[in-house]
């Protein structure tokens, strides 16, 4: 063992080191909050000058973690910056930065390599180095490794490098960062022991896996298993319809069985920051090896089509009303990519609203959980929340439910909306005006 790997395995014990965190987003966010709460002194660092401000000031900006929280974070010693230069007081550097794909559904790793060439002149000896961000098995090896060394430091000796991916969940009251169980790789195995000192007293359950390819691999099974899944039951869902059989009616009696069976319900597509994105990862890294990944890119077909299949089975309604899609007015019920949160990402709901405006209708939405459509980097909406009642939701020609939140009035909507496209299965009873999609 070095003397800078006892060192910073007593420090992180000790709860005397400096925890950094680059990346102050929906997985670097609740992380700085659970290390402050739990007695380190943390720091953050972010490229948004917007968020830094607004977190220095004790202010949230994701629904789900109270301003409260964070306040209280503040006063106990947290503290964010943009200054790259202050990652030589943290002994931790750990790196929640995004991992998205570019438009040839390759991915985009500048945020991971920016970052740390923004990190390279501030590492130092007895820092571990750890990277949270879903990405290729891999990653950690190819593209740290040689940045993290390149100014003589040594990997496994004088400096340490992990791989432990993020698994949070936003908005889901069952779990928290502290329960839910971590699976760390180091590049060695003083790497690996470093590692699991640093979340051992953050994290209840640590699992520690033989590579940091192992532990880039594992955080890529979890979601191409829901992927894959997800795509089996949306395509189970068109068999169904077809054949007149209700698909959520289906999918529940058959949760029933005590063993072998996983219950995944049908959707208008996929959404968030992991399952449309990360099985993407693997499927490019599998072709250097010659191998072509056949049932995630399937998967990956029939989820991709379930904004048009919803736009198709809007279409219909109108037909059956009437009514063309074009020149009619559509509200879409939930932009968000789940229930009961304000995560926009990858959301299926804005396809949704791009598909429906560029047959042309006049789109509007309503979410309560995002008043103002955000700006995101490819979707443009200029649009406010639609606060609905009964005259609201008379004055459309239809709706689309796209996410479910618990905040809807679904007994107002299905009295008041003149024709529903259900994609969520929340309307299980039959009615002239109701729709599944």
């Amino acid at each position: 063992m070095s003397i800078q790997q006892d060192e910073l395995v007593n420090k992180l014990q000790q709860k005397e080191a400096v925890i950094g965190i680059v990346g102050l987003g929906y997985v670097g966010l609740p992380l700085m909050l659970r290390y402050n709460d739990i007695g380190y002194r943390v720091l953050g660092v972010d490229v948004d000058q917007g968020k830094v401000d607004q977190l220095n000031s004790g202010k949230s900006y994701i629904e789900h973690i109270s301003s409260e929280k964070v306040a209280k974070a503040i006063g106990s010693g947290f503290e964010a910056t943009t200054d790259f230069r202050r990652v030589a007081e943290a002994d931790a550097v750990i790196l929640c930065v995004p991992t998205p794909l570019n438009k040839h559904r390759e991915p985009n790793m500048s945020f991971v390599i920016d970052t740390v060439d923004s990190l390279k002149p501030y590492l130092r000896e007895g820092q571990v180095i750890s990277l949270e961000s879903t990405t290729y098995p891999g990653t950690t090896e190819e593209e740290l490794l040689p940045r993290v060394q390149e100014n003589g430091l040594v990997v496994g000796d004088s400096i340490f490098l992990v791989y432990s991916p993020e698994r949070e969940d936003p908005g889901n009251p069952d779990f928290e960062t502290r329960t839910i169980p971590k699976v760390v790789g180091g590049h060695t195995p003083a790497c690996l022991e470093v590692g699991s000192a640093l979340y051992a007293p953050a994290i209840d359950q640590v699992i520690p896996v033989s590579s940091t390819r192992a532990a880039e691999m594992t955080k890529l099974l979890e979601n191409i298993h829901r992927a894959v899944n997800i795509g089996l039951v949306n395509e189970m869902k068109i068999v169904a319809e077809r054949m007149g059989i209700d698909i959520f009616e289906v999918v529940d009696a058959a949760a029933t069985k005590p063993f072998g069976f996983t219950p995944y319900y049908p959707g208008p597509g996929l959404g968030g920051h992991c399952i449309p994105i990360d099985p993407f990862y693997l499927t490019w890294k599998a072709r250097e090896y010659g191998l072509h990944t056949r049932f995630i890119e399937l998967s990956g077909e029939v989820n991709q089509a379930m904004p048009e299949y919803v736009v198709g089975k809007l279409m219909d309604g109108l037909n059956d009303h009437r009514k063309a899609l074009k020149g009619s007015r559509v509200l879409v019920l939930g932009i968000a990519y789940k229930k009961n949160v304000d995560d926009m990402r990858e959301s299926p709901s804005v396809e949704i609203m791009e598909l429906i405006e560029a047959k042309g209708a006049e789109v509007s939405y309503s979410d309560p959980h995002v008043p103002i459509f955000p700006k995101m980097r490819e979707h443009r909406f200029d649009l406010q929340s639609v606060e609905l009642s009964a005259e609201s939701l008379s004055s459309f020609d239809a709706v689309v439910l796209a996410t479910d939140h618990d905040r809807f009035d679904f007994d107002l909507i299905k009295r008041h909306a003149k024709l529903i496209v259900d994609s969520r299965g929340t309307y299980r009873e039959a009615a002239d005006h109701i729709i599944k999609a």
